[in-house]
């Protein structure tokens, strides 16, 4: 399986969007700044994420939110997302 994600900074709200295939663990790496692009605005929060059977595409979506959607729109995603989805994921 395969993840498209959303982080939200919780210092400035800025997005992230990216994919993997290991979401939790991309997101622990995300905070303990292991990640150079995201480590100056964390931490972060999982705010939205979706499932895809192949790598292709979860590229094809990552690709899409990234060149296709504006922040408003993506901001209006997150807030829509049911947050006990992100919550069961990461076993919380």
């Amino acid at each position: 399986m395969y993840y498209v994600y959303i982080l939200v900074s919780k210092v400035d709200g800025s997005l992230y969007t990216g994919q993997t295939d290991e979401l939790p663990k991309r997101v622990k790496r995300h905070n303990k700044g292991l990640v150079r692009v995201t480590k100056a605005k964390r931490p972060y929060e999982l705010g939205y994420f979706e499932r895809f059977p192949t790598r292709r595409e979860a590229m094809w979506r990552e690709w899409q939110l990234k060149k296709q959607w504006n922040t408003e729109r993506k901001k209006k995603l997150v807030a829509s997302f049911e947050k006990t989805k992100v919550d069961s994921l990461l076993g919380l």
